[in-house]
């Protein structure tokens, strides 16, 4: 596996949290996914709105086809061996403090990203490997979740214990390594972008 290294000193969590495909098969429980929806919980948003909703099927549970046949093939070849399946929603509505009715949200995206994160590095600290991904079919996404017209399905995250790469098709065991970064001087600019 690739070692990381920071540029700039950070908390090492940041570098043992990556994305891979490679599922062991083994289940969770509701309890394994409860911190993760709790470290989830405390992420930071606009208005203290918490726009983020999280719908999800363990493995083997009457949910689990439905939620693994909402994902493309492709994600669904590798995400299928994940023990449990998590859709990332956020509400499109808000109702701004001191507001009495509800307006169409702007961050919601941007928040539940945030959440997300949260999600991922809590499940990292706890020894689970996250992908989240946006391969699925919107629909179907919406039907299995029950987002209806209020919630936006942002991401399908697979989540269990990692397991042997050699287990993926043959394209994909090549990429089951943490990736590479953009460097800082990349990505932050003192004043206007220079692109």
């Amino acid at each position: 596996m690739t070692t990381r290294n920071a540029d700039h000193p950070i908390d090492p969590d940041f570098l043992a949290r990556w994305s891979p495909r490679a599922y062991s098969e083994q289940g969770l429980t509701e309890a394994d996914l409860l911190p993760l929806f709790e470290a989830a919980r405390w992420a930071p948003s606009a208005f203290n709105y918490q726009p983020w909703r999280f719908a999800y099927a363990l493995r083997g549970d009457a949910n689990w086809d439905a939620f693994v046949g909402a994902l493309l093939p492709f994600n669904a070849g590798w995400a299928q061996k994940a023990g449990a399946l998590i859709f990332v929603l956020s509400d499109k509505q808000i109702t701004a403090p001191g507001a009495s009715e509800a307006t169409p949200a702007k961050w919601n995206s941007f928040d539940a990203g945030a959440a997300w994160a949260y999600l991922a590095l809590q499940g990292a600290k706890r020894g689970l490997s996250t992908h989240a991904m946006a391969g699925f079919d919107p629909e179907a996404a919406g039907n299995v979740t029950g987002a209806g017209e209020r919630y936006k399905v942002e991401v399908a995250v697979a989540v269990g214990w990692r397991g042997d790469a050699g287990d993926l098709p043959e394209a994909l065991q090549a990429r089951e390594k943490p990736s590479p970064r953009l460097t800082v001087g990349e990505i932050a600019f003192h004043g206007a972008l220079k692109v």
